[in-house]
């Protein structure tokens, strides 16, 4: 982020669902951090945790308050939903950009043995991301058929090889860069009205007699 503006980015980092959010729809607090016109918007996790955290723990459903109606071929309903709110989006000028981290199993061990062993670290770990490592082929499974149903035209998803971090920055780079040039943003153009108004500041600025500091 070190090429932007700060005042132009907003970051948001998604946790576990709050009482406020559990009482909407599962988009609605993804709705909530969408950036204004102009901004990017970065989401660390999304709305698709709710086709894989939810998918691998589906007893976490039963916080969501869903009618049993509502609970009925939730997973393939969800990923239409997902897709019909980011065409909207797309529709209405926002840029998608989906990219996928892949890590292998022996490097997330030994990326969560630094976490516990370097003090720098420790601060990223907790003691729940072994525990979810135990499910490691549930959320396989649920990673390939949310890929796989939620890849499309307009939102296309990038799914990069994670182990070495250099060539996956690398390959997010280009990605964001590419999306960026194609998107051609570019300073607002004053009006005639606003350069007239430059203009005379221009000379009331040049008029101004020289003082002494």
């Amino acid at each position: 982020m070190s090429g932007v503006n700060p005042q132009g980015v907003q970051v948001s980092a998604f946790r576990a669902p709050s009482t406020e959010e559990l009482a909407h729809d599962f988009l609605w607090r993804s709705v909530q951090r969408l950036p204004a016109r102009g901004k990017i918007g970065i989401f660390n996790r999304s709305h698709y945790e709710e086709v894989l955290v939810v998918r691998v723990h589906p007893e976490l459903l039963a916080a969501q308050h869903l009618p049993d109606e509502a609970q009925k071929g939730i997973w393939k309903r969800r990923y239409r939903e997902i897709n019909d709110w980011e065409r909207y989006l797309v529709d209405n000028g926002i840029r998608i950009v989906k990219l996928f981290l892949n890590v292998s199993w022996e490097e997330q061990r030994e990326r969560f043995l630094a976490r516990i062993d370097e003090p720098e670290k420790n601060w990223k770990f907790t003691a729940a991301d072994v525990r979810e490592r135990a499910h490691w082929d549930d959320y396989q499974k649920a990673y390939g058929e949310m890929l796989s149903n939620t890849s499309t035209r307009w939102a296309p998803w990038y799914v990069l090889p994670g182990d070495h971090k250099w060539f996956e920055r690398i390959a997010a780079a280009a990605i964001i860069a590419n999306a960026l040039i194609d998107i051609n943003p570019y300073y607002p153009t004053a009006s005639a009205e606003v350069r007239n108004e430059l203009e005379q500041a221009r000379r009331e600025l040049l008029a101004e007699p020289k003082k002494k500091r």
